[in-house]
């Protein structure tokens, strides 16, 4: 493993050690969602557990709205102590999956302010990890690709932890919590062994979603431009448009193929094994995007973009229409299509960041990108409850999802993707 992720000189610039505490992030956050989905899901009724998800949805979404445009200006607060901050992220869910073991059993009302802490902390951690890894690039691993390797190792382990969540909530629901607390634990150690090139804080300053404006200072006698995101040219913007598309595909078919298999499952199997062969159906599908986006090496984020697009629309389309004849098939191959657009249009994205978004807003940029995916999967997630357990109807409205983003999209992706991209401007 060690060989695995020191090659192509990962292990000189220090993007292996980001990597083996990216597995370890993996780790942790697979065996608290299996302790949630244990209490809020899978040991309640569906009508009963279709209300908990909502309000564990309502209850954890509605403050980090509020708390996720915070995450980017403290985080740009503290660049020179970035190492701090991920250990700072993994030592808080050490805490807080003490705290949840305490409720879980129960499902108390106290198991939702641990979880969205938890998630706000996630959150954090996973804005920072995408700033540094243009800090700690190889020579000639462009950016799609190392991305990749990080994505992928989170996914291994995330495999590899499944089967140990499993058995740890046979001994009972706190102990997969338990299991986390002491991964994190180890995460925080391991969070000092990332290289010191990614505290340094040399140039960086604050990014907003739009271009300020703001009056000079006396005597300076014009007008300065605040950067942003949108000073950075369209490309980000149209590729941000997309994976919230499909990300809100990603929150939708989560949440009604869950409760539609479990009322009514695929043919000959039971519902238990229905949703089992459905995630994995996702996972095998994000694990090959990720696969592709290490494979694809130089190739332009703008068109990755675009392909994943336009591949989750048709999927989406051809489901809804072919639902009714084959269920089984079309269920598990929309989940494939959905994990696999979702992993490699991400990896693109944060690609389309790292090339156009100046260094000195990058953190900023980051992490409000990552708060407009998390809303869209959440409104994907709302609308996937709301709708009535109708295969075919469910299907044909994510596949509307997916058309609205690629009708805001994906015309400026292929004009950007005919340009070659487009350079970043200089900062003023």
């Amino acid at each position: 493993m060690r060989r695995a992720t020191r090659a192509e000189g990962a292990g000189e610039t220090g993007l292996a050690q980001l990597i083996e505490l990216h597995a370890v992030n993996a780790a942790g956050d697979l065996l608290i969602t299996v302790a949630l989905a244990s209490t809020v899901f899978f040991a309640v009724p569906t009508h009963e557990a279709r209300g908990r998800v909502a309000l564990y949805l309502a209850v954890t979404m509605a403050p980090f709205v509020l708390l996720a445009p915070v995450v980017g200006p403290l985080l740009d607060r503290v660049p020179h102590g970035r190492r701090a901050a991920v250990a700072g992220s993994m030592l808080a869910r050490a805490v807080l999956a003490l705290t949840m073991a305490g409720a879980v059993a129960g499902g108390g009302a106290a198991l939702y302010p641990a979880a969205l802490g938890v998630l706000v902390a996630s959150k954090a951690y996973g804005v920072v990890r995408s700033a540094v890894v243009p800090r700690l690039l190889p020579p000639r691993v462009p950016l799609v690709r190392a991305n990749s390797r990080v994505t992928l190792a989170g996914l291994l382990t995330t495999g590899a932890a499944a089967p140990v969540g499993a058995g740890l909530h046979l001994i009972g629901p706190a102990w997969p919590l338990y299991g986390a607390c002491a991964v994190f634990a180890g995460g925080t150690a391991l969070s000092f062994a990332l290289p010191h090139t990614v505290d340094s804080a040399k140039g960086e300053a604050r990014a907003r979603l739009a271009a300020g404006d703001g009056a000079a200072r006396a005597g300076a006698g014009r007008r300065r431009a605040r950067p942003g995101l949108r000073t950075v040219g369209p490309p980000v913007l149209h590729g941000l448009r997309a994976n919230a598309a499909l990300r809100a595909l990603s929150g939708f078919l989560t949440f009604f193929l869950a409760f539609l298999l479990r009322e009514h499952p695929l043919d000959g199997l039971g519902a238990a094994v229905s949703l089992g062969l459905v995630a994995v159906a996702a996972g095998a599908g994000n694990a090959l995007g990720t696969a592709v986006g290490a494979w694809l090496r130089a190739r332009g984020p703008e068109p990755i973009i675009a392909a994943v697009l336009g591949l989750a629309l048709a999927a989406t389309a051809v489901a809804a229409l072919g639902y009714a004849v084959l269920a089984a098939a079309v269920v598990t191959a929309v989940a494939a299509a959905a994990g696999l657009c979702q992993a490699l249009g991400k990896l693109a994205l944060d690609a389309l960041i790292q090339r156009d978004v100046p260094e000195t807003v990058r953190t900023s940029a980051f992490a409000r990108s990552e708060t407009v995916l998390q809303l869209a999967w959440v409104a994907g997630g709302a609308l996937g409850i709301a709708l009535p357990l109708i295969g075919a109807l469910g299907l044909a409205v994510a596949a509307c999802l997916v058309g609205a983003g690629a009708a805001v999209s994906l015309r400026g992706l292929l004009g950007a993707a005919r340009r070659g991209g487009r350079p970043a401007p200089r900062v003023v």
